[in-house]
């Protein structure tokens, strides 16, 4: 009786274990499939420096990344980004990189120029190319597409924000360290040491060169954070040129870095522990 009682438990209890993991894997599939993706966040930052003028106080940038457009990141989904970026007011919005996920098979092309030019800043919009931007003969559609909706692209040059008062803080952008032509010379070669200087840099590890320049601040994408990350490990894998920073604000050497997770997902349409995210940025001298 002993005998029976004791394998019918443990046949019970294999049975309770193998149902629950299959209920948790499916819980996890669907959370990491269809809600995770889903979860677009606002990470509000406040960079205090000394060189940001005082004209510049409560200046506001957006800075969003990597939507990879594609059957997994739609238009519908574009649309409500662009209105959750307007809802926060900027005055100045910047992308780095990634728009759609694949430019020469995307068959909707025409229909993201009305969507992101409805996105207003006062002071302007500013992009740089990412890997998929290149990706695929993807070079000349994105800077069609991007140049059409408002944006400037920035290739390894620099431009001025300036104030009324004369006053201004500047922007670079890097072009694509994976399948551009990257000029760290070009974009930041003149930069003066005395004014706040901002990079647009598609990869963060870009970050190992660029801390030998006047570079203050560096904003990136790329990484998805991981897209998938474990508890107590971090993520699965990360891409190229995202192996030493992937995920939030870090400080190498002198300079700020932050890492965007972005807003979309490539090669799996999954997300796990790494949400996606709109930084939102407020300049202050101290």
């Amino acid at each position: 009786m002993t005998k029976q009682y004791s394998r019918r438990s443990f046949l019970k209890g294999l049975l309770s274990f193998s149902f629950g993991s299959l209920l948790l894997a499916s819980t996890g599939y669907t959370y990491a499939r269809y809600f995770e993706p889903t979860m677009l966040g606002v990470e509000k930052l406040k960079m205090i420096d000394p060189k940001i003028p005082i004209a510049f106080e409560g200046f506001t940038i957006v800075q969003f990344s990597d939507t990879h457009l594609s059957e997994y990141f739609t238009l519908k989904q574009l649309e409500s980004l662009v209105n959750k970026i307007n809802n926060l007011s900027p005055d100045l919005i910047l992308f780095t990189g990634d728009l759609m996920d694949e430019p020469n098979n995307y068959n909707h092309i025409n229909e993201i120029v009305p969507i992101l030019e409805k996105l207003k800043a006062p002071f302007g919009k500013y992009a740089v190319y990412g890997n998929h931007d290149h990706g695929g003969y993807g070079t000349d559609i994105y800077k069609n597409v991007i140049e059409m909706s408002g944006f400037t692209l920035l290739l390894n040059e620099a431009t001025n924000i300036p104030m009324e008062d004369g006053s201004k803080i500047v922007i670079a952008g890097i072009d694509d360290l994976m399948l551009g032509k990257p000029s760290y010379e070009g974009a930041l070669g003149n930069l003066n040491k005395d004014f706040y200087n901002i990079l647009l840099a598609h990869e963060p590890d870009a970050a190992l060169e660029t801390k030998n320049y006047f570079v203050d601040l560096q904003l990136s994408g790329h990484s998805h954070g991981g897209q998938i990350q474990l508890p107590f490990y971090g993520p699965l894998i990360t891409p190229p040129y995202a192996m030493h920073y992937f995920e939030g604000m870090y400080e190498v050497d002198s300079m700020k870095l932050y890492v965007n997770r972005g807003i979309g997902t490539t090669r799996l349409p999954f997300r796990f522990l790494s949400p996606p995210e709109i930084t939102h940025f407020t300049l202050s001298p101290k």
